[in-house]
């Protein structure tokens, strides 16, 4: 984080920021104006709040597209569910301050003289380069940017499905009760190269339980281990295949 710098010093940081960010603006101007909060702007057209406002709904979009084609099989509410956590302002915060985005925030000198930056100042400067990305280089680059940074958030829920990661769930109660440790089954995949889907059942000692489709293997094993920890409950399976 810090205050103005000066011009000779401008054009370095400004070059730092792209290096980090993976994006070489075409106009550094707006850059600097991602990066500048309300506290040091001239006026707050100066600032990056608009620019947060339309990155808001860019990256509310790219991230409904990704899970549409991820979660083929998942509902309206629970996709929005997902969406919730990967736009959420936490989420972004964490990003930037993960990336080290805040030490290129511009600020006035009552947020630059501490070392934390409010939560909602780094969650607005993402925010804020989503949409100079997309000013910038156009839809796909925003795309891209976008996917850079939160693939792995997405992939960090779907590893946790619905809060639980059911894989080590299954592993837990199948050694404990059968003193067995569960195996994944390959069944069943479709589709081209780029969009298949994957059908996997877990198996436990000798008992198969019922399979699930998945985007990924990965996923497809989630599933299936949430289907068999909850007939070893006695509960049906959530994920009910042909």
């Amino acid at each position: 984080m810090s205050t103005p710098p000066d011009a000779i010093d401008l054009q370095e940081h400004l070059a730092a920021c792209e290096a980090l960010i993976g994006y070489e603006f075409h106009d550094r101007n707006l850059l600097l104006r991602c990066l500048t909060h309300a506290s040091v702007a001239r006026t707050r057209l100066e600032s990056n709040e608009r620019l947060e406002f339309l990155g808001d709904a860019i990256l509310g979009a790219v991230v409904c597209e990704l899970l549409f084609h991820r979660f083929p099989e998942e509902t309206e509410g629970e996709l929005t569910r997902i969406k919730s956590i990967v736009v959420s302002r936490h989420t972004c915060a964490r990003i930037s301050e993960e990336a080290g985005l805040g030490k290129f925030l511009i600020l006035g000198k009552g947020l630059a003289m501490g070392d934390n930056v409010p939560t909602s100042v780094l969650a607005a400067v993402f925010e804020s380069l989503v949409a100079g990305v997309y000013l910038d280089g156009g839809m796909d680059a925003a795309r891209r940017f976008i996917r850079q940074w939160l693939d792995a958030e997405i992939d960090r829920i779907l590893e946790t499905s619905h809060g639980k990661n059911y894989k080590s769930l299954l592993q837990q109660i199948a050694q404990k009760t059968l003193g067995a440790t569960p195996v994944y089954l390959l069944r069943d995949e479709k589709g081209p190269d780029h969009a298949k889907c994957f059908k996997v059942a877990a198996m436990v000692g000798a008992e198969t339980y019922a399979a699930a489709w998945g985007p990924s293997k990965k996923e497809a094993e989630q599933r299936a281990a949430e289907n068999a920890w909850h007939q070893l409950q006695g509960l049906p399976a959530p994920f009910q295949v042909d």
